[in-house]
Order: structure tokens, then sequence, then C-alpha cells
């Protein structure tokens, strides 16, 4: 394929790499009073980036005609599923921002900017097929999300955050990077498909080392079990719309790339890392609940939320099947619908000084005093246990289907009966905003904007998401389609 048609392939990443050096040459000539028009741009760009990946979903793009760089990107079905997501939950987080930072005097021109580049980050991360590719785009992701948790610069719990996140996160890319060069020394290529080549006679120990390294890096991304330790400190000191982000988007591209390096450059190796995958998936399901009962800060009790459901998304990837990887991007749909209605009902939680509202306690009596915003939160807690007929019960049948179709049927029914557990601190939300004594705490008045997301998210999830199971199960196919496509 020539330089021209690669530069086809790739028009969103460079549309959005324009677009944020252009917002950041404006930001430096307008200052911080350009900082809300910065983010309407933004999401107009996110807009037709969208526009752009659709018609490879819809049509299934697959094969060499999707292959850009020598081999280095595929922009095909599957990234383009992945990107859709990506886009449409940064754009939550531009959404969200302005009127959080301008009520903490905190709003400055660089966040926007700083999250389109995370973005092209995001984007390089799921039409990666190399293992520098794959590492470029991890890396400019991560490179704007530490800056991004440590946005507020006078806030002591912010600036923790940033320096967690950025010390295990360096952690994490040296365990990645020494991964990779094991890989790199055993299989002679960087290539995912040179490696599943080199790899599909007998796995060597050296080749394995790497394999394992590789998926340890990749778990710390998605904050699966044991590599979780920074998630909640991360999401509770972090500024409440960066954790929406951090919630959404990253979460998407880190399990899309974890799904296209298990599948594609170690798929010939499947019972070698399908152990892995599986010890992840209930350690996180199980850590996850667990973690989340003695909370007492709803931002803390969401990150453990996060990894609870890591776990049952990886059970669709150990199934190592089409339909798993379908399911599990079925379930990323609703899963990234939910979180966003979770944290936006959190960002509409501030007392009548506007200060945010972040204590389970504070919630006491909310349906009396705040019907509205204690339903769709109600909403957000019972679809995140999957309780049906809420849709997120749609998202675990399809990947414990998927599991007991791979044979899988301990597994799930292990899946299954630590989703139990989980449900216990979603219902202790509602029993606290239902049945305990109104605290009367929060009082302050919410934007526009942050009515309308909430909104939308909550008739997502709500039985009405039923219907869009046909055309969310099509499309996921499809991408499924493309990702076990041997071009």
């Amino acid at each position: 394929m020539d330089f021209a048609a690669s530069l086809g392939l790739v028009a969103p990443e460079i549309l959005l790499s324009v677009s944020g050096l252009v917002l950041l040459l404006v930001s430096a000539w307008a200052g911080d009073k350009a900082s809300r028009a910065i983010c309407i741009v933004g999401v107009a760009v996110l807009a037709v980036c969208a526009v752009l990946v659709v018609p490879a979903l819809c049509g299934g793009a697959m094969g060499t005609d999707t292959v850009a760089f020598d081999g280095q990107l595929k922009a095909d079905a599957f990234s383009a599923f992945a990107k859709l997501l990506i886009y449409a939950a940064a754009a939550v987080a531009l959404i969200v921002a302005p009127a959080y930072f301008e009520r903490v005097g905190a709003m400055r021109a660089e966040y926007g900017v700083l999250i389109l580049f995370a973005v092209v980050g995001m984007g390089i991360m799921v039409s990666a097929t190399d293992l520098l590719a794959l590492y470029i785009g991890l890396e400019l992701n991560s490179l704007a999300a530490y800056v991004l948790a440590s946005f507020l610069r006078t806030d002591g719990r912010s600036a923790e955050a940033g320096l967690k996140y950025f010390v295990l996160g360096a952690l994490a890319s040296g365990i990645l990077l020494f991964g990779m060069s094991l890989v790199y020394g055993f299989t002679g290529t960087t290539g995912f498909d040179g490696i599943r080549a080199a790899l599909s006679g007998e796995l060597s120990m050296g080749a394995l080392f790497g394999l394992i390294f590789v998926l340890a890096g990749l778990a710390f991304k998605i904050s699966a079990v044991p590599f979780h330790m920074w998630t909640p400190d991360v999401y509770e000191g972090a500024p409440t719309p960066v954790t929406t982000f951090f919630a959404t988007a990253p979460k998407v591209a880190a399990l899309a790339l974890a799904m296209r390096v298990t599948l594609d450059a170690f798929g010939s190796q499947e019972i070698a890392w399908q152990q892995v995958i599986i010890f992840a998936a209930l350690a996180s399901i199980v850590v996850g609940a667990l973690g989340a009962i003695g909370q007492v800060n709803i931002k803390r009790l969401l990150a453990y939320s996060s990894i609870n459901n890591v776990g049952f998304l990886l059970i669709g990837l150990a199934a190592g099947t089409p339909q798993g990887a379908a399911a599990m991007l079925v379930y990323l749909v609703i899963y990234v619908a939910m979180t966003v209605g979770g944290f936006v009902a959190v960002l509409m939680m501030k007392d009548a000084d506007g200060v945010p509202v972040e204590g389970i306690a504070d919630l006491a009596g909310l349906s009396r005093t705040r019907p509205v915003l204690a339903l769709c939160m109600a909403a957000v807690m019972f679809s995140l246990a999957g309780i049906p007929p809420l849709f997120g019960f749609w998202g675990k049948f399809v990947v414990f289907q998927a599991a007991v179709n791979a044979g899988m049927v301990p597994l799930a029914a292990i899946g299954i009966a630590a989703s139990v557990i989980g449900a216990f601190y979603y219902i202790k939300i509602v029993k606290v905003m239902y049945f305990d004594e109104p605290a009367d705490t929060v009082k302050g008045i919410s934007d526009w904007a942050h009515w309308a997301l909430l909104a939308i998210a909550a008739l997502f999830i709500s039985p009405l998401g039923y219907l869009l199971t046909k055309v969310l199960g099509a499309l996921a196919d499809n991408a499924a389609t493309a990702l076990f496509f041997a071009a």
C-alpha cells in the first residue's frame, strides 16, 4: 500500500494531531479565557473523527486494504469500533469540564488540548499491529494522562494522584518494554503477524516470559488485579471530569489493545495466555467487589467497581473466540454508558456553596431532596450490579454466554457467583439514598449539559437499551470478525 493510502487510513489521527497543535497555539495566545471555546472545538473535532471511522465499522473493513505503513497500523472495523467509543467518552470529558473547573477557579486552556493528544495516543493503541507502534501510542496517551491527573495544582490530592500515576505508570512501561524486548529477541520481529507465525510451534521459556511481561504491563493499564493498586487513589484524587475520562476512554483503549495483542500477536499460543487472563479475571472480580464494600467515598467505590467490571470483561477475552470478543465489545459500550452516568451524577452532587460532595453518607435521603438525581443514580447502581431488566444485565449475560459456549462453564459459574458480592455495595448506595434520613447536603444547581448527559446515559441503560441489542450485536460482530481475520 502506498504512502498516500496509509495517510488516508489514519486521517482521524492526523486531524486530531493538527487540531491539537492549532488549539495549543490558540491557548498560548488567547490564554485561559479561551478554555470553553477550545473544549467546544475539541468536541466538534471528535465528532468529525467519528464520522470518518463509521464507514469502516459499518462496512466490516478488514484485510490488506486496512493495513497502513507496512504493517504498523490497521484501520479495520475493530479499531473503528474502539475509536468510536473513545471519541464519545472523550467528548463527555470535554463537555463536563468547564462547569467544574470554572467553579473551583482552575479552568485552563490546555485541558482540551491534553484530551485531544491523549485520544491520538489511544487511536494508535487500538490500531497498532506492531510492538513499536503499540508503545508509541501507549506513551502518548500516558504522558497526557499524568498531567491531567495532577491538573488541580493547588489540590494536594490531585498532585498526589498525578505523582502516583506517573511513578507506577513508569514501572508498568518498564515491565512492558522488557516483555517486548524478550518477545522480539525470541521471535526476531515486532510485527504481530510475524510474532504469531514465530510462536506457532513449541513455546520457549524466554518467549513465555516475554508474553507474561507484556500481559503484566497491559494489566496495569486496564487496572486488573494484581496491578490495580493505583486506581482508587488516582480516581479519588484526580478532578472528577478527569476521573470520568480515565474510567472510560483509556480503559476502552487498553482493553482493545489487550484483545489485539492476545488474539492476534499471541493467538497461536492461546493455552499460554489463557491461564493468565482467567486468573486476572477472577481476581479482579473478587478484589473489586470486596474492596468496594468498606468505602466511604463514592469515587473510590466507583474505582473498585471499575476493577470489578474489568474482571467480567476479561472473561470474554479468556474465551478466545469471536463470540467472546464481540461480547467484550458489547459489554464495553454498556460499561462506558454506566460509568459516564455514574460520574456525571457525582459531578452534580455539590453543596449550596458549589463544593463537591463525595461522601456516601452525604447521599442519605437524596430521594426526598433530589428525586430525579437519586433515580438516575439508582438506575446506574442497579445496572452496574447486573440486575434485570436494566441494560447492564445484558452485558454480563453475553460475556457469560460466550464463556459457556467456549466450554468454560466453571469460569462462568464462578463469575456469576462472585457478581453477587458486587451487588451488595451497589444496593447499599440505593439504600442510603432511599431509606436513610436525609442529610440534606446536596443542594447545588447543576449545569444543563450535565442533566442532558445523565438523561442520555440513564435512558441507554434502562430497559429501552434492549432495543439496540440487534444493532449493537451486529456492529460488535463486524469488529470481532475483523480482529480474527488473518490479513
